[in-house]
């Protein structure tokens, strides 16, 4: 039997219901993370994540590494 269960996001506490005991109908399910994302994840949070958090901290790595990529090819000037 499936096992459903309300939480609250530790990043948002927005409540959602994890599906644990269905992963494939559960609101995290389909989204897909480098494993530097989900080591990011893990080391902050302890419990689940709501989707739209799970997204907005997916973005953003992805945005910072794209931004640093950008600054090793391009360096910021320096003002002297």
């Amino acid at each position: 039997m499936p096992c459903h269960e309300t939480k609250y996001c530790p990043r948002c506490n927005a409540p959602f219901e994890c599906k644990v005991g269905n992963v494939t109908e559960c609101q995290c399910s389909g989204i897909s993370f480098k494993d530097t994302e989900k080591d990011y994840i893990a080391r902050r949070y302890a419990d689940c994540l709501c989707r739209k958090c799970l997204l907005e901290i997916r973005h953003e790595m992805r945005v910072e590494t794209f931004n640093e990529k950008l600054n090793q090819i391009f360096p910021p000037t320096q003002k002297q």
